[in-house]
């Protein structure tokens, strides 16, 4: 499913206007990147799962093409984790 099925669904669904729901979603998915970007960025969405954001630390990896030893630098990213309901459903 796209960004634009999602979008033609949540219209479909609850009878607003596909312009409406692309706000909705805009505005949700933006509320979930402010929340995550805070310190202890955590999103909690009963039956549905959690967002959380970890520290990833810096690492040694290998280059694929060339076999050469690389480092990768430490990062944040974000985890999720499906609810029991979303795990029950799949």
């Amino acid at each position: 499913m796209t960004k634009a099925d999602l979008i033609e669904k949540i219209a479909e669904d609850t009878g607003i206007s596909k312009a409406m729901a692309a706000k909705a979603l805009e505005s949700f998915i933006e509320g979930i990147g402010q929340a995550l970007k805070k310190k202890d960025g955590k999103v909690t969405l009963v039956g549905f799962g959690s967002f959380s954001k970890i520290r990833r630390k810096a690492r040694k990896g290998r280059n694929p093409q060339t076999g050469e030893a690389i480092r990768i630098k430490a990062c944040n990213v974000v985890k999720f984790r499906p609810g029991k309901k979303l795990k029950d459903a799949v």
